[in-house]
């Protein structure tokens, strides 16, 4: 029998093991390679209004993928004109945020 809460817990704090393990979902595309994947990730996110601790997983991800801060802006501004400028605008402070800068602190 699964426990309710552990598995609950594990959700609110995006468990990188949730998915392989309770779900059985493979976290690798055959042929992609881990720049891909996490360029992939960002965009879902942008288009699914992601949550904050979720994109600051994912932005990790990429940079230990190998992108850059800059490629990582580039992914939000490719989505924009598909997912519409809401939710980049919206993606943005997150993003920022798992970057390393507040946003909110240079905006007046």
């Amino acid at each position: 029998m699964s426990n309710y809460r552990e598995r609950l817990c594990r959700l609110a704090v995006n468990d990188p093991t949730l998915l392989a393990g309770e779900l059985g979902v493979h976290r690798e595309l055959p042929g992609a390679d881990d720049r891909l994947f996490a360029i992939a990730r960002l965009a879902s996110l942008v288009a699914v209004h992601g949550s904050g601790p979720s994109f600051a997983e994912q932005t990790d991800a990429a940079i230990d993928a190998g992108l850059t801060p800059d490629e990582i802006v580039d992914v939000l501004f490719a989505v924009s004109s598909v997912v519409g400028l809401p939710r980049v605008v919206s993606a943005a402070p997150m993003v920022a945020l798992a970057l390393g800068f507040d946003v909110e602190s240079v905006v007046d």
